[in-house]
């Protein structure tokens, strides 16, 4: 029996979420083969799902979009989603539609649910703090008077300090809601 070692490792990168299965096979013996299972899971780390409060409801759509729809009860109100934190390190928030009088944010949380550092507004890389063991995505009206909406949100937090096209969440049936 031999042991082959390998150094540097393997990276797969997937087109779109899902399972698939790759076969390794060796170059040096053909009889020597592996399948192994792979899921693909999305670039985009938010979670969210329907939800409603403070004037605002939100649906996702079939493309796993966010629909938005209400008037918010006063300034700073609205809905928000808050699931464990998946990763650590660099993450960057982004948005491909936006909702005029709407702002969009993330809070990294520590375990007592208290806020860690500043939140993650769209547009620029930050750390994530160490200690966060969640994170708190927030739809807000920023309107001093708010005013009815109506329209689509596809928004995006990601490893690393660059923005990609934005994916479908994996999750998109996490409960949220108003809080006072």
């Amino acid at each position: 029996m031999v042991d082959e070692v390998f150094s540097g490792g393997v990276s797969v990168t997937g087109v779109e979420p899902g399972t698939t299965t790759i076969d390794i096979k060796s170059t040096t013996n053909p009889n020597i083969s592996k399948k192994v299972p792979v899921t693909v899971k999305s670039r985009n780390l938010l979670s969210y799902g329907p939800a409603e409060g403070n004037g605002l409801t939100a649906t996702v759509n079939s493309d796993g979009s966010l629909h938005v729809k209400g008037t918010a009860s006063s300034q700073w109100a609205g809905i928000r989603w808050t699931f464990p934190c998946p990763v650590h390190g660099a993450v960057t928030l982004s948005r491909s539609t936006s909702i005029d009088g709407l702002t969009v944010s993330v809070k990294c949380l520590d375990a007592k649910g208290g806020q860690l550092g500043d939140q993650i507004n769209t547009g620029n890389a930050v750390t994530v703090p160490d200690g966060t063991v969640s994170l708190r995505f927030e739809i807000l009206s920023n309107e001093a008077t708010p005013t009815a909406k109506d329209g689509d949100l596809r928004v995006q937090l990601e490893s690393g300090d660059t923005a990609h096209e934005w994916m479908r969440p994996d999750n998109t049936s996490l409960s949220g809601g108003r809080w006072l």
